[in-house]
């Protein structure tokens, strides 16, 4: 959900709590609070990021970028949700040409857990690719090593040999 269909959600249940209240059904009024308290928790803790995700999938780029700014603190959010944030930040940050934003999302994404190893693949190559690109080619080798050690795609090794190709030609 995003940030306004959560408000319109609680502002609904808010008004179920008081009819609950008034006819004095405590125990629906109850499950009512519990409803409204998971929706808050999934607002700080989830945010917008499934819905960010799903609009990213279809390169709806301005879409995610919208919901991903719903999100006023992404240091709140749980770390299965907070490696994809900056992981769609560093794409969105790259796709504008905001080559040190988008390093920096990376960074936070490559440090925090994925659960496959192609996921982690993806931030590192794009590190490599954005030291490549800013001329460190110091760092592109520690990236590529790093990305080795995963098990990756056939793709994401054509990736990873186009890199090393140019990283040589530069050497």
């Amino acid at each position: 959900m995003n940030t306004r269909s959560r408000m319109i959600v609680i502002a609904v249940a808010v008004a179920f709590l008081l009819y609950a209240l008034y006819s004095q059904h405590y125990n629906i009024a109850v499950y009512i609070l519990g409803g409204v308290g998971y929706v808050v928790w999934s607002h700080f803790r989830e945010g917008t990021v499934f819905l960010a995700t799903q609009s990213f999938h279809k390169q709806d780029y301005e879409k995610t970028e919208r919901l991903l700014n719903e999100i006023k603190n992404p240091d709140r959010l749980r770390k299965g949700r907070r490696n994809y944030y900056e992981f769609m930040m560093g794409n969105i940050r790259l796709k504008q040409d905001q080559v040190d934003e988008a390093e920096y999302h990376f960074q936070l994404a490559s440090r925090l857990p994925w659960k496959r190893d192609t996921e982690k693949g993806f931030v590192l190559i794009n590190l490599a690719n954005i030291n490549l690109r800013k001329k460190n080619y110091d760092r592109v080798p520690v990236y590529i090593d790093l990305a080795k050690k995963l098990r990756l795609t056939e793709r994401q090794q054509g990736i990873i040999q186009k890199i090393e190709v140019e990283l040589n030609k530069h050497s």
